[in-house]
C-alpha cells in the first residue's frame, strides 16, 4: 500500500502531466467534488479567483489557455517537494499574450493537498504584478 507521501507525489505527477498536455478534463478528474481553489490577480482576468467546486477546475483551464499564444508556452519544473499530503511545485511560467504578443516571465509556486486519492487544495503563488502588467490588467 502507498504511503500518504507517494500517492500524493503519484497524483501530482498526474496533474503535472496532464496540464502538460492540455488536458482540462483530465486535470479536472484529479480533484476532489469540493475544493480549495486560489489563483490570485487582478479582477479583470477572467480565470484568477477562488473556486471551491471540481467542474469549476477545467472551465478555468478553458478559459486562461486562450489569452496565451498557442506553441509559446514555456514551463520549468524546477522541484517537486512532497510531505505526506502536501505537495509543493516549483517552476517558472514563460507565456506570450495573444492578444499583444507581450511575453512575461514569473517565478511560480503551486501548493497542491491531496486527501483519499484527489486534490483537495490548489493555491497559485506567482508574481501577479507582472501577469497583470502583461495583460495591461496592473
Amino acid at each position: 500500500m502507498a504511503t500518504d507521501t507517494q500517492t500524493s507525489r503519484t497524483v501530482a505527477e498526474q496533474f503535472v502531466e496532464r496540464l502538460g498536455r492540455q488536458d482540462p478534463d483530465g486535470i479536472q478528474e484529479l480533484f476532489a467534488e469540493e475544493i480549495d481553489w486560489h489563483v490570485p490577480g487582478s479582477d479583470a482576468l477572467p480565470w484568477t479567483g477562488r473556486r471551491t467546486r471540481r467542474e469549476e477546475v477545467a472551465p478555468y483551464f478553458t478559459t486562461m489557455w486562450p489569452h496565451f499564444a498557442q506553441g509559446r508556452s514555456k514551463v520549468v519544473l524546477e522541484r517537486v517537494i512532497v510531505d505526506g499530503g502536501d505537495v509543493v511545485l516549483l517552476a517558472v511560467f514563460t507565456h506570450t499574450v495573444a492578444s499583444s504578443g507581450r511575453e512575461f516571465t514569473t517565478p511560480a509556486a503551486m501548493h497542491l493537498v491531496v486527501e483519499d486519492n484527489r486534490i483537495v487544495r490548489m493555491h497559485l503563488y506567482e508574481d501577479t504584478l507582472t501577469v497583470g502588467k502583461a495583460f495591461d490588467a496592473g
